[in-house]
């Protein structure tokens, strides 16, 4: 019986085998279609390499059909790289495609900027030659930038690792030199690993400038250290991934963080934009007593993979902040520590994946194991939680909580003229004494469960439309101008933006 089992599973391979081989093709005719005419492989930086992107070659005849050449019109000095039928190259010979059916082929590139008389690259793949020849373009524009990468061992080709408070760490960087502490717009900026500055040292980065990190990559502010971000209204500051192709354009977690350490000091972000991180800042300690660690205005962070901002125990003020989807919170305020928001956004419709905290949290905590691995609950003053005009929304039931440990430390809050999404539809929350909005002391003049009537919340676009449940309900202060430089001196509206009417 396995004799007769065997022959039987030899007969049909070889029977499978022969099919491909059996038939016969007819010279192709110049009728071939594509799935597109022209190739964009969107912009890259210099001797970085594209993502790879397809086209499909169509054989709609009844007959198969044999390709006599297909190649890259540059030939072998093309930038260009291909991958047909499953063969890499760049000149192929007799490509057969069955009648009816279709091939791919993969293209991607990487580029010189400095060896290329023009930053916009083109060329075409040939298909054919002679009357029946066909081609489709090629086109790809490649960015000279600023490269800053930590050194290698040229003995043990390790990568620098960063040595922090005297400590050697597995944080793949290196500190900054005295000539890179100006970021300016006149290139972008690609950084590897983790660029730090120095203690006693300011980083600045000047209006327009475009700072691009790549896979695990960041920025780290040291003890003494400090980061001038001076973007303006029309020329903002742009911290994300490296990668710029389209696809890339929403997808979170492409690099670390902006992490400003414990020591770390006058920190300020001015209208700036931070995208598609694990963490967009990270703030540890309080610092300087009444001077913040950080002071953000003006400015935007969306699609982080896990937090928007993370204060651990730090002291932060915002004013017309907007932080958008995160995969944990957008604001964590957490271990304590004093914050301070005025006319800010926090709106959290992540939908990667199952998010079970709220868009704002603020607490007085945090957990660690002790030597005999017992789990240990330890406490913070919380200084200051205070909310001034802000809306908090997202798409779960409750965005903003207030989790408190029992620690006989300071533990003050004060939210004020907020719009704020909470439905605790099943009491989960109803024996929670720091959420009890009817409470003077904390909560004064707060809109629960209203609407933004935000322009596109699933687009990062989160200014108010005119059905906006915020609109006039503001009280005055010294922030009379929002994030797009409209004036909100009269009648102020909830929120980093004026509300407006769509079109």
């Amino acid at each position: 019986m396995k004799y007769i089992q065997t022959v039987l599973i030899l007969a049909i391979i070889v029977a499978v085998s022969s099919c491909r081989k059996d038939f016969s093709t007819v010279a192709s005719s110049g009728s071939l279609e594509f799935s597109k005419d022209t190739v964009f492989l969107d912009t890259i930086f210099t001797n970085i390499g594209s993502s790879t992107y397809n086209l499909k070659v169509y054989n709609r005849s009844s007959n198969a059909i044999s390709i006599p050449e297909i190649r890259l019109e540059n030939g072998i000095t093309s930038n260009y790289r291909l991958n047909v039928d499953g063969i890499p190259g760049k000149v192929f010979q007799d490509i057969e495609i069955l009648a009816n059916d279709s091939i791919f082929v993969f293209v991607e590139t990487t580029i010189d900027f400095t060896a290329v008389p023009d930053p916009l690259y083109t060329d075409k793949i040939l298909f054919d030659t002679g009357d029946n020849q066909q081609d489709v373009d090629l086109v790809t524009l490649v960015q000279d930038a600023t490269f800053i990468f930590p050194e290698r061992d040229p003995i043990t080709m390790e990568i620098d690792q960063l040595t922090l408070n005297g400590q050697p760490t597995t944080i793949r960087g290196r500190y900054l030199e005295d000539s890179e502490l100006t970021f300016t717009k006149e290139k972008p900026y690609v950084i590897y690993g983790y660029a730090a500055v120095p203690p006693n040292k300011t980083l600045t980065i000047e209006a327009g400038a475009r700072i691009h990190f790549h896979d695990n990559s960041g920025l780290i502010v040291d003890e003494a250290g400090t980061l001038k971000v001076n973007g303006t209204l029309s020329e903002k500051v742009t911290f994300e991934g490296d990668r710029l192709e389209s696809f890339f354009d929403k997808v979170p977690g492409q690099w670390g963080t902006i992490w400003m350490r414990a020591g770390s000091r006058d920190n300020e972000l001015n209208h700036t934009i931070i995208k598609n991180g694990i963490i967009g800042v990270l703030v540890d300690s309080l610092g300087t007593a009444g001077v913040p660690t950080l002071k953000i205005e003006n400015s935007e962070i969306y699609n982080q993979s896990s937090f928007g901002i993370l204060g651990r125990e730090a002291q932060i003020e915002g004013n017309n902040v907007v932080i958008g989807d995160a995969g944990q919170v957008s604001l964590a305020a957490t271990v304590g520590g004093s914050y301070n928001f005025t006319h800010s956004t926090f709106a959290n419709y992540w939908n990667n994946s199952l998010r079970s905290l709220p868009a704002v949290l603020v607490n007085n905590f945090f957990v660690f194991e002790n030597e005999q691995g017992q789990e240990v609950t330890d406490t913070r003053d919380l200084i200051a939680a205070n909310f001034t005009n802000c809306i908090i929304n997202g798409s779960n039931n409750i965005e903003f909580v207030v989790d408190r440990v029992d620690g006989g430390g300071l533990f003050n809050y004060f939210i004020e003229n907020c719009l704020i999404q909470f439905d605790d539809f099943n009491n989960n929350f109803a024996n929670n004494n720091e959420l009890n909005f009817s409470d003077t002391s904390h909560y004064l003049n707060n809109i629960i469960n209203g609407n933004p009537d935000f322009i596109g919340r699933f687009d990062e676009d989160f200014r108010i439309g005119d059905q906006s449940d915020a609109i006039n309900k503001a009280k005055a202060t010294s922030f009379s101008i929002d994030l797009l430089g409209m004036d909100r001196s009269d009648s102020p509206d909830i929120g980093a933006y004026q509300h407006i009417i769509p079109e």
